[in-house]
Formats: structure tokens, C-alpha cells, sequence
């Protein structure tokens, strides 16, 4: 994905946001391919905030590296909201953060069905309160635009609930 110079500011707001509420994130991603991570890593400092990802892009992946169960993918499919909410409460507990953010979607151009088309895209965000929020959101636009959509959105998100921090 090519790097947009407009997520550093959004970045480095959201890593100054959770160092000052003393606030550790881990990220699951799968359609983004690591982009959002990337994104939050670019930001100086970041160490004192982000503490790792699991990009799992496959079924398989999100089975065996976030301990997604295979029941689960199976009856609602990789892109759901009930993915996205196990992603992003798996990942923050296998890395021991405060928050766990996740993305699961279809960036295209191709795997798009009428329920599910391109474009499809769900967040989750998971805080050690155990409180899980997911987000769907429909992107439009090339495999490029989506995937940078989705980060941007998933940015914005969390920067908007670490203000009010639960």
C-alpha cells in the first residue's frame, strides 16, 4: 500500500492520545496487510504504546495465530462481525494491551458476493474492561482506495474512543 503523507498526522495524534492516557494497543489485521500498523509505527515513539501485530490475512491464520474458532469462520464467514470482534478481543489478549483493534474485509477487485461485495469492511475494538465495539463499513474505489479507507477509518475510530476512554 503506498503510504498517503495524511495518516501521519491522524497517526501521531491517535500514539499521543493512548501515551498520555498510559494506554497499550495491539492491532489484528487482515485486508489492510499491515497497513494500519505501519501507519502507528511510523509515528516516533510509538514503542511506548503499540505493542505488536498479527497480520492474518487467511482463515487459517486467523484460526491459528488469533485463536479464531473454525466453527465461527465457518458459519459467519472471515468477513463478519463476529470476527472482527474475536480478532480484536484475541489479539489483545495474546499480546497483553489494553486495547485490541482489528480489520477484516474485502479489498477486491475479485471475492465479492451480493451480501458481502468489495468494499466490505468491519472493526473491532476490544478494551481490557471487556467491552467490544464493531463497526461495518462499506469503502468504494480500487483495492488501493479501500485499503486506505479502511485504515484511515480505523484510525479515526480508535482516536475517537480513546478521547472517552472507558
Amino acid at each position: 500500500m503506498k503510504k498517503l503523507p495524511l495518516f501521519f498526522p491522524l497517526a501521531k495524534k491517535t500514539v499521543s492520545c493512548l501515551i498520555n492516557g498510559r494506554l497499550t494497543i495491539s492491532i489484528a489485521e487482515s485486508c489492510t496487510g499491515g497497513g494500519l500498523s505501519d501507519a502507528l509505527t511510523d509515528v516516533p515513539g510509538s514503542s511506548a504504546c503499540f505493542m505488536g501485530t498479527i497480520v492474518a490475512y487467511s482463515n487459517e491464520a486467523k484460526i491459528k495465530l488469533l485463536g479464531v474458532p473454525r466453527k465461527t469462520v465457518e458459519k459467519h464467514g472471515a468477513v463478519s462481525k463476529e470476527i472482527a470482534a474475536l480478532m480484536a478481543e484475541n489479539v489483545r489478549k495474546k499480546i497483553k494491551s489494553d486495547i485490541g483493534l482489528s480489520v477484516t474485509g474485502i479489498a477486491g477487485p475479485g471475492g465479492g458476493t451480493t451480501k458481502k461485495p468489495v468494499g466490505l469492511v468491519y472493526f473491532g475494538l476490544a478494551f481490557k474492561n471487556n467491552k467490544t465495539y464493531v463497526k461495518k463499513r462499506l469503502f468504494k474505489g480500487s483495492r488501493e482506495k479501500i485499503k486506505e479507507q479502511a485504515v484511515r477509518y480505523a484510525l479515526e475510530w480508535l482516536l475517537n474512543y480513546n478521547l472517552y476512554y472507558e
